[in-house]
């Protein structure tokens, strides 16, 4: 996806620039950390109605953090207000560094456990490489030095010797010669071929991860031409990476521990219903199977049934879609579930011949006439922030480079990838950066 910066540069005062930038990293960082809280690892409960309190609780704490985070972005816009038009300019530019270091650090870790098996692969194809660089060096080496001793075949050695104890010690010096020799190429041939299989191994896996991959190399390009526009705008540009870097790190990891916990709740809630519902739907047949017996018992005659039955004649046509409607957030939800099933084109805005994760959520609100951004990173900043527990149907749900409609019940559907296309999904599969809200 395509992330677009606007950075300027004009003259300034570099000296106060710096001080007041540090300032706003200092309040942002103080801010951030003094919201760090260790929340309870949910515990089994006796019933769903217990879990969803314990679920209540987490997502009140996740909504704390988003608020100290808001404020602290608010005090720091304060000092930014009193800062030039280029100072703005610069702050503005080291947001989006956060959130670009935030959203590459992100999909590092959601990608990790793939890249462990390629790491090991990776890692045998290279000592295979470099125990053949060394084969191969050390056998130019033996070249060079015959070459230079003037001893280019082994019968030339032997007949340069000028006695019968030279002969004999050159002999021995032969045989050796030629026993390493031997078994250098051996092992040469030997690397060759193991490196051969690794390197096909390689190729197979790392096929499984191009998508994800391509992604990841557009936001690491956009990083590193917004660090170098940086370097050049900024002189303490050290000093401000590390804190842009400790920020990102610290908001990430509380969103990603608060949100794996609401996730494990949502998967022990759902199991501890289905058990609810199993329970109550056996007593439910007991009672009326109770009741049957005492009615047949009663009535001591034979009953008769008769039974109808009615067919539907199938039909099958070309799939149509129904029109968009009033923009209110449950229209919004339902036209988007219409595309299910539909193609995933990376870089598309069709909703039937395919679209991407962002061209999905951009076409279906264009539909109602109303204009968002083209890219994720650019719906995390747009609209209305909402907490995640305050989500309702229609709302755009933001993960690290990917997007998402909400359906409400903690469902979505999107864009999920080549392989699945328009699929529906949960809202917590991931980690949430934010909730945006257009209607």
């Amino acid at each position: 996806m395509r992330l677009k910066l606007n950075l300027k540069h004009s003259d300034f005062d570099v000296g106060e620039t710096m001080k007041k930038g540090k300032r706003i990293f200092s309040v942002l960082t103080i801010a951030i950390l003094t919201t760090i809280q260790l929340v309870a690892v949910p515990v089994w409960a006796a019933t769903s109605s217990d879990l969803k309190k314990q679920k209540e609780e987490l997502q009140n704490q996740q909504s704390q953090t988003q608020d100290a985070y808001d404020s602290a972005s608010d005090a720091a816009q304060e000092i930014a207000d009193e800062q030039t038009e280029l100072g703005e300019q610069i702050d503005d530019t080291n947001d989006q560094l956060v959130g670009l270091i935030a959203d590459i650090s992100l999909i590092e870790d959601e990608i990790a456990d793939k890249e462990a098996e390629i790491e090991v692969t990776q890692a045998a194809y290279d000592e295979a490489k470099a125990q053949e660089e060394k084969l191969y060096q050390e056998m130019c080496a033996r070249i060079k030095y015959m070459y230079e001793k003037g001893e280019t075949t082994y019968v030339e050695i032997l007949m340069s010797a000028t006695s019968f104890s030279d002969f004999t010690t050159k002999a021995e010096y032969v045989e050796q010669l030629y026993e390493y020799d031997r078994q250098q190429l051996e092992a040469y041939v030997e690397v060759q071929l193991e490196k051969a299989t690794y390197k096909v191994q390689l190729e197979d896996e790392k096929g499984e991860l191009e998508t994800t991959k391509e992604e990841l190399a557009q936001e690491q390009e956009l990083l590193q031409k917004t660090l170098n526009e940086y370097k050049l705008a900024y002189a303490d540009y050290e000093t401000q990476l590390a804190n842009a870097r400790a920020q990102a790190a610290t908001y990430k990891e509380q969103l990603k521990a608060q949100t794996a916990q609401i996730a494990s709740l949502d998967s022990e809630i759902k199991a501890k219903e289905a058990e609810e519902e199993a329970a109550r739907k056996a007593a439910e047949e007991a009672a009326k199977k109770a009741a049957q017996e005492s009615a047949n018992a009663s009535s001591g005659s034979d009953s008769t049934s008769s039974s109808s039955s009615s067919s539907t004649p199938s039909s099958s046509s070309t799939k149509t879609y129904s029109p968009a409607g009033e923009a209110t957030g449950d229209n919004i939800a339902a036209y988007a579930c219409q595309f299910v099933g539909n193609p995933y084109v990376f870089g598309g805005t069709s909703l039937t011949d395919g679209c991407d994760c962002s061209g999905f959520v951009y076409s279906v609100y264009k539909a109602f006439g109303i204009t968002v951004p083209r890219t994720s990173y650019a719906l995390n900043s747009a609209g209305t922030g909402v907490a995640y527990e305050d989500a309702r149907p229609g709302d755009v749900i933001v993960y690290a480079g990917h997007c998402a409609i909400y359906l409400g019940n903690g469902r979505i559907v999107h864009a999920s990838s080549e392989k699945t296309g328009i699929k529906y999904g949960y809202a917590t599969y991931r980690t949430i950066t934010s909730v945006r809200r257009f209607v």
